[in-house]
């Protein structure tokens, strides 16, 4: 038992150490859904999905929002 311990530890300290890359590579994967994206959801009264599953027409639509929005600040 002490030895399945031994064995148990440095994986689990491994793992441990090794989580917060690992979710910091996933959020990278393309554009962040920051709070200029949930925004244009609630404007659009748009249910929230992931900005990668939109079509494209959708995200163009975004896009426009978002350039707009730059525009009156």
């Amino acid at each position: 038992m002490r030895s399945l311990f031994r064995n148990f530890v440095p994986l689990l300290l491994a793992a441990l150490l090794a989580a917060p890359v690992v979710t910091a590579g996933c959020r990278s994967q393309g554009p962040p859904q920051d709070d200029s994206y949930i925004q244009w959801e609630h404007d659009t009264h748009r249910e929230h999905v992931d900005v990668n599953k939109r079509s494209d027409e959708e995200r163009k639509q975004y896009d426009d929002w978002r350039h707009s929005q730059k525009d009156h600040h």
